[in-house]
């Protein structure tokens, strides 16, 4: 079998040409903090860069709303993202419509878009020729040189976007929407995350719904739907709780009594509960607000306010009244009145969302004043504008994770070294174990994908060592043992004192494994010509040159980027130097497998019974190669496996597993969906190259066999072995098995039987020999195990809601403002006084103060 694999394989020809270029490479200890730092650093250049062409946009919006005077009678035809390039019945563009030239650009994933101009998208539920929404759109409209000299300034940009306060979003480059099959567009920008942070402060909110008898039918429906879209609005940044009284108080959720939890996507749709306790105060301490959902109230309660929110009056109060009747409705505007916040009415199930979100322009009203644009990072860059304490709405552009990736230099990390980010929450932003579930081929995204906390994927940091260290922004570096998990979980190799450094990054935390050593080479032009060789791949997600930066470099490979760059001809053209020379020095080295594999394809005796099928190479720099010695009868990668050649977070697993053995042995895999059919067996094994006492992986070679190829092989070996005479099938039971790394030990239940067990040198194989025969006279006893189910622990629930985290809140707050006009509080009412309750003051003395 090894003569099979090292033949095939050509490894021995590969070990020999790393042998005669040993003296033309140096080994040198890779500096793991210095190199996190250079990463923190081209990432934050990355991040300023964004921030620029936002403000940009902020500038130019508030400038353009200062010169505009508001017309009701404005007429101005736009481009409406829905009804562009549509007709009526007689061919003519219909209204909002017109001709808008769309072309297919691979830059925004192949859809076609209009690089020249922006289009504007209103929800369905808003009437696209209102007078609020023409002016916005009309004066906006100074937005589009600004979005395309963005784009020529940074081409690495991708969708940029307005999103008004009066509830259209105006979006660049221009593209078609198409409504949903009801015909509706339910999208408003002012309920997405991105809008929300920008435009607000952290929120601790309590909701107190009233659940009396009342509040039934129609009434309790809108209720859970007004409760439901305030819940939307609430993001990672924000701690929550929900109370429902009657003639008694209780909690949703019974053991958060007394407790603001977190609002993230988890406990919002299981539990409405989240996991900070008001013990430790660890709200946001930022803005705070009831929400009042009733359908009356008989008092206004303002000894209640007086004694807890006056007169500073920190917590606001937003009553929503249910119904039509406005017999209490001079009290709610009252309360409202007096705490800063806003009364609306909500009669219907349509006026839900409109007057939900009315709180937030009151909650945005601080920072307006302030003439603050923080700075947000949630899923996207934004950015609020401001204009005389109003909200004129939120700028923003989305940053791909795979652009953040691009600055990770893997060839760098090592095979199992990886980089990962997380936000001030401890949630995962990027890492190469948070992968997509895969389904009917296709990539599904997991549950809860952006609220995965970190120590989730790390669980060997059982203290919280690192993730804490990360979220609190320290620097610096230690030691753990860790198990990595691959092979789908089926294998577990354990890395000891394996050293992760952290750098601190502008409210992202980032993380490398340490890669002991790193080898460097002289090669430039010389393996230009291998390189160009068609079999010849480079990791389609590795960056050697910066392609995005200029339009012209947009259409090129990496590997004709390569050539530019080493051609000298274009300054501008960025590329990593260190890589594209390992690189090319792989491509010299491995140069001659080609060669190799082609005279055993074109020898008609060797492989008859094309049992072998492909050999392929991978090198530490991302480059590979494969020869298909018979055309497989499928692809030779599926969807998912794709997903693992030499990814932009990771090397493939077969790289993996050969770097892990001893130098000169071959690794054995079966793929497991394939059962006991006819599949293929993958053979790998790993070059390395020694100087003093430093060992550097340089490349991996492997074979894929039929697996009735190599059974009929192994059994031609047994029977031709020298101290087996005799074979019998009803004495001996002869088996292979291969060491998975996690439970090599159990081979086979055998009672009272004999048994002999050998590894097979150089390979991850075990064969084992077992006696048939068993001595029935011998009693055995059979032990049965019942499996009993789990009894449900509602305390466990419990400990679990309340279980905290650290989490570094925002830099900035503004929760309240003495310039603010708390009289834009939904209605004009005199100020009285009226007798006490016992409600709200649970309620106030609740929130933090």
């Amino acid at each position: 079998m090894k003569s099979i694999s090292t033949k095939y394989s050509g490894s021995q020809l590969l070990q020999k040409k790393y042998k005669e270029f040993e003296r033309a490479v140096r080994v040198e200890e890779i500096d793991g903090l210095r190199l996190v730092k250079r990463l923190a650093e081209n990432m934050e250049e990355m991040f300023h860069k964004k921030a620029q062409a936002m403000k940009r946009l902020v500038e130019a919006a508030e400038e353009a709303h200062l010169q505009h005077e508001e017309d009701p009678n404005l007429q101005y035809e736009y481009f409406n993202a829905v009804l562009i390039n549509e007709v009526d019945e007689e061919g003519n563009s219909v209204e909002l419509g017109g001709e808008f030239i769309l072309q297919p650009n691979d830059h925004f994933n192949n859809l076609s878009v209009n690089l020249s101009l922006s289009v504007v998208q209103v929800p369905t539920n808003m009437y696209n020729k209102d007078s609020a929404i023409v002016n916005g759109v009309y004066w906006s409209e100074a937005l589009n040189k600004v979005f395309v000299d963005n784009f020529e300034r940074d081409p690495s940009l991708i969708w940029q976007y307005f999103g008004s306060a009066k509830g259209f979003f105006r979006q660049y480059p221009g593209i078609k929407w198409k409504p949903d099959e009801h015909g509706v567009i339910a999208f408003d920008c002012r309920n997405r995350k991105w809008y929300i942070q920008a435009a607000t402060s952290p929120k601790d909110v309590v909701i107190l719904v009233d659940v009396s008898g009342s509040m039934k039918g129609l009434r309790l429906t809108i209720a859970r739907q007004t409760v439901s879209s305030i819940l939307d609005t609430l993001g990672d940044d924000d701690f929550f709780n929900i109370i429902a009284y009657n003639e008694e108080l209780h909690y949703v959720e019974p053991c958060l009594n007394g407790t603001l939890v977190q609002a993230d996507v988890t406990n919002k749709d299981v539990s409405l509960s989240f996991s900070f306790s008001r013990r430790s105060l660890l709200g946001s301490e930022c803005s705070q607000a009831i929400m009042l959902v009733t359908d009356g109230a008989v008092d206004t309660y303002d000894a209640i306010f007086a004694k807890y929110n006056w007169p500073e009056r920190k917590v606001r109060i937003f009553p929503y009244l249910i119904g039509r009747e406005s017999a209490f409705a001079d009290n709610l505007k009252w309360m409202a009145c007096a705490n800063k916040g806003y009364f609306t009415q909500i009669s219907t199930l349509a006026d839900v969302q409109e007057n939900v979100m009315e709180y937030l322009h009151v909650l945005s009203r601080p920072k307006v004043i302030d003439r603050e644009h923080d700075t947000v990072w949630t899923e996207a860059y934004i950015d609020s504008t401001r204009n005389r304490g109003i909200l004129l709405g939120v700028v923003g552009t989305d940053v791909p994770v795979s652009e953040l990736l691009k600055t990770i230099p893997k060839y760098k990390l090592g095979i199992h070294g990886y980089a990962f980010a997380i936000t001030n929450n401890g949630y995962i932003l990027t890492h190469p174990d948070l992968r997509p579930l895969y389904g009917d081929g296709k990539k599904r995204r997991k549950p809860n994908y952006s609220s995965v906390d970190l120590s989730e994927v790390e669980w060997e940091d059982k203290d919280d060592t690192l993730r804490n260290a990360m979220v609190n922004r320290k620097t610096g570096t230690f030691s753990m043992e860790v198990k990595k998990s691959v092979d789908k979980g089926v294998r577990n190799p354990k890395f000891r004192n394996a050293q992760p450094h952290q750098q601190a990054l502008s409210g992202w935390s980032l993380r490398m494994s340490q890669r002991k050593y790193l080898m460097y080479s002289s090669y430039f032009v010389t393996g230009l010509h291998d390189l160009e060789h068609p079999d010849v791949a480079l990791a389609d997600e590795w960056t050697y040159c910066n392609t995005d930066e200029h339009p012209e470099h947009r259409y090129l490979s990496q590997i004709e980027a390569i050539k530019l760059y080493l051609s000298g001809h274009d300054p501008h053209l960025q590329c990593d130097k260190e890589l594209i020379q390992e690189v090319l020095f792989d491509a010299v080295v491995t140069a001659p497998l080609e060669a190799y594999w082609t005279s055993l394809v074109l020898n008609k005796s060797e492989n008859s019974d094309k049992g072998v099928e492909i050999a392929y190479l991978g090198t530490r720099t991302g480059l590979s190669r494969i020869n298909l010695f018979v055309l497989p009868d499928e692809d030779f990668l599926t969807a998912e496996d794709k997903e693992g050649v030499f990814n932009a977070d990771h090397f493939p697993l077969w790289y993996k597993r050969a770097a892990e053995q001893v130098p000169g042995t071959f690794v054995y895999s079966l793929p497991f969906n394939t059962g006991y059919a006819l599949c293929n067996s993958e053979h790998t094994h790993v070059s390395l190259l020694r100087l003093s006492d430093c060992v550097v992986s340089l490349s991996a070679v492997g074979i894929q066999m039929k697996l009735e190829f190599f059974q009929r092989k192994f059994w031609t070996a047994i029977l031709h072995a020298k101290h087996i005479h005799m074979y019998n099938s009803d004495t001996l039971n002869i088996c292979i098995i291969k060491v998975t790394g996690c439970n090599s030990a159990t081979v086979c239940a055998v009672i009272g039987r004999s048994f002999v067990i050998q590894q097979i040198p150089s390979s991850n194989l075990f064969m084992v020999v077992v006696d048939n025969k068993c001595d029935c006279s011998i009693g055995y006893t059979l032990s049965v195990i019942a499996l009993t189910s789990a009894a449900h622990n509602e305390s466990l629930k419990c400990e679990r809601l309340k279980m905290q985290k650290d989490r570094r809140r925002p830099d900035t707050c503004h929760p309240f403002h003495p310039e603010e006009n708390s009289m834009e509080c939904g209605g004009t009412v005199s100020l009285t006084l009226s007798p006490v309750a016992a409600l709200l003051c649970i309620l106030l003395a609740l929130l933090p103060r």
